[in-house]
């Protein structure tokens, strides 16, 4: 059985400025930077389980949540950890419903949430270094690794009769880990990689990296990056003519991707962590009715995080770093009553008497301890300008 876990006090830098009748909660993302197009929508899927809970009556018998925005620039470690302290020493949050990017996502985890206690659980930092860091408790994650991702995306490419590429990442821990992983899984499949570039985002021209990477030659061009970058590599590559099948992962997925590479795209082939089921188009029907866009990247992911955040708090009590740290694993996890979006206030009614849940919500959470979650993959391939699904893995 589940033991509820209660925090002992709350700490004196996450009090301040908190009203007894709210509970502050961060929401820690990229409003700039190389996935800004993506982020806003992230933050409402955050803050549509918080605003479900509230209309549901709040938690803790009657305490609202209120969201505290503020910007991690996605590849800007000094400008991510300036936000949080902020956060946490001046809106006073007890918890954080972020990082995004892996490398800021790492930074904030080490400088500042385990230095103050304030647990995260980030909807889209997929390293795989993440898997086996000791945060003491303090990080989750609700997307799976790209330890996974990369075998994946290996499969799909053999799959495809391909068994010779390119590849390019941007230069970042999340870069470096998927390709790394993509690389690692595609050799020991068989397969060849001529040549891994790494690209720098917000460039103007990649015809150099592109250069490279047509010299080494393949049978396609694997880009592992954002919108920005990774895109602009795509559409000079087709344009130069270096390749003409691409395969990319999940940081690019996004209708500005189809807006700003055009008819590059077209036939371009990805992955992204995607669920099915009953949970996901719950969500996505919840979503519609907000006017929210739930089909976009990792919004799913993101609802997901902010309810464990306060359902946690629930379980443990009172709403405390301390406590909301200690009873993640208990909420997301069986035993207990299923939980799914819509579902919110039902769960913390159980968990008010005393009872156990198990959150499944828009994604199937799972969470395997600390750092690492369960998860599956959508494939898709790019058709008249549209993300269409090939199947999940």
């Amino acid at each position: 059985m589940k033991k509820l876990l209660l925090a002992a006090s709350v700490s004196a830098f996450a009090a301040g400025g908190a009203l007894a009748d709210e509970v502050r909660m961060g929401v820690l993302l990229g409003f700039t930077g190389p996935i800004e197009s993506l982020t806003g929508h992230m933050a409402d899927g955050a803050e549509l389980a918080w605003q479900e809970i509230n209309e549901g009556g709040g938690i803790l018998g009657g305490q609202m949540i209120v969201p505290v925005r503020a910007d991690s620039g996605c590849v800007d470690s000094a400008l991510a950890q300036a936000s949080a302290e902020r956060l946490i020493t001046s809106d006073g949050v007890v918890a954080i419903m972020g990082a995004d990017c892996s490398g800021v996502t790492r930074a904030v985890l080490e400088n500042v949430a385990m230095a103050t206690g304030v647990p995260m659980i980030s909807p889209s930092a997929t390293s795989p270094g993440f898997t086996t860091f000791d945060s003491g408790g303090l990080f989750y994650r609700t997307s799976p690794s790209d330890a996974r991702q990369g075998f994946i995306l290996a499969e799909i490419v053999m799959g495809r009769g391909i068994d010779t590429v390119a590849v390019t990442h941007t230069n970042n821990d999340y870069g470096a880990g998927f390709a790394n992983a993509f690389v690692e899984s595609f050799t020991e499949m068989g397969g060849t990689v001529t040549v891994n570039v790494p690209h720098e985002e917000a460039r103007g021209d990649y015809s150099a990296e592109v250069g490279t990477l047509a010299s080494a030659g393949g049978d396609a061009l694997v880009i592992l990056g954002y919108v920005d970058g990774g895109g602009s590599v795509l559409r000079t590559a087709w344009e130069l003519g270096a390749f003409e099948q691409f395969f990319i992962g999940d940081g690019m997925y996004g209708d500005e991707l189809v807006a700003n590479v055009g008819e590059a795209l077209e036939g371009t082939i990805g992955t992204i962590p995607w669920a099915a089921g009953e949970g996901a188009d719950r969500f996505h029907e919840m979503a519609a009715e907000a006017g929210i866009a739930g089909q976009s990247s990792y919004t799913r992911e993101s609802y997901d995080a902010a309810a464990l955040l306060a359902l946690a708090a629930q379980a443990a009590g009172e709403a405390t770093p301390a406590g909301i740290a200690a009873n993640v694993l208990n909420v997301a996890n069986a035993p207990g009553e299923e939980i799914l979006p819509g579902e919110l206030a039902r769960g913390l009614q159980i968990l008010a008497e005393g009872g156990e849940v198990n959150y499944v919500g828009a994604t199937n959470v799972e969470l395997v301890g600390p750092g690492e979650a369960a998860g599956s993959y959508r494939e898709y391939v790019v058709e008249n300008g549209e993300f269409v699904t090939v199947q999940f893995h």
